[in-house]
């Protein structure tokens, strides 16, 4: 066979489909779970309950329950009763915070804080709970090294509690390029700093893989260095933080198998804004994407 002979075999096959090169999905299609399928768990998964608001607490659990893992994040006392009567674990507890803006870094909340998370640290404990948020608080003009001696002078007054306790307390980095300006705890350097301060494994950071790729990209290289001081991922897709499917650019598959490759034991909450119609699909595709 002379090369133009190959050339229209080739051209031949590829129109008629048994050459796939064109054809081949630059991402995997998820099947996504029905009642009788089963996850692998490898990754514990859970999802936040903000950004499923649309939903009731009560259809938020029975839907978690039929995808198959059991677990909501971000919820307070007020929601426990709820997620306890579905067998629903409160995998990251709120409800002590003053908000994203006034947080640890600024001594003018301190008082209220420790008041507010001297009540509640209890509380999360006696539920069966183990992980808390927590919040650095805007800068407000304040420098790194005042936010950071600030914020270990604070916490170190119910750290005690919350070791007694076996609560472990979060504070979440997050981006202040986009979605919240002025936010001190921006970036990893500045929270594992943090961390290695306080040195108490009841102190961790809630490594929220949006937000540091929108702050300073880089994830599974600073996730390897840096996962002794993380205890708790959120997910969500970059740009717009809404689904984490083939229409934004974070690799979820090859960012949860470098999680697991640490040896991490804890959550990882889905925290995108669907942005569908098919809003509880998002979510499956969501779950399944990360379940490897």
């Amino acid at each position: 066979m002379n090369f133009n002979d190959r050339r229209r075999s080739v051209l031949k096959k590829l129109l008629t489909g048994t050459v796939a090169i064109a054809s081949t999905p630059l991402w995997p299609k998820i099947a996504y779970a029905n009642k009788s399928e089963t996850l692998k768990n490898n990754i514990n998964h859970s999802v936040c309950r903000w950004t499923f608001s649309q939903l009731s607490l009560d259809d938020l659990c029975l839907l978690v329950k039929e995808i198959g893992f059991n677990a909501i994040d971000l919820a307070g006392p007020a929601d426990w009763d709820t997620l306890q009567k579905h067998g629903v674990h409160s995998s990251m507890c709120n409800g002590a915070e003053m908000g994203l803006e006034k947080g640890w870094n600024n001594k003018a909340y301190h008082q209220q804080l420790i008041k507010n998370y001297t009540e509640v640290i209890p509380m999360v404990s006696q539920n069966g709970y183990r992980n808390l948020i927590c919040f650095s608080g805007n800068r407000d003009g304040m420098d790194d090294e005042t936010g950071l001696n600030n914020c270990v002078e604070g916490l170190k007054k119910i750290l005690p509690l919350a070791e007694k306790s076996g609560v472990v307390i979060h504070m979440e980095l997050l981006n202040s390029k986009v979605d919240h300006p002025d936010q001190m705890c921006d970036n990893t350097i500045w929270g594992v700093e943090l961390c290695k301060r306080l040195d108490s494994e009841n102190f961790k950071l809630l490594y929220d893989i949006y937000h540091m790729q929108v702050s300073e990209g880089d994830i599974i290289h600073t996730i390897n260095d840096n996962h002794l001081y993380i205890g708790h991922y959120h997910t969500a897709g970059v740009p717009g933080r809404h689904e984490i499917d083939h229409s934004q650019e974070l690799n979820y598959p090859a960012i949860m198998k470098a999680i697991l490759e640490t040896g991490f034991k804890g959550y990882v909450a889905q925290e995108f804004k669907p942005a569908k119609d098919d809003k509880q699909a998002s979510l499956r595709e969501a779950i399944h994407l990360c379940d490897i």
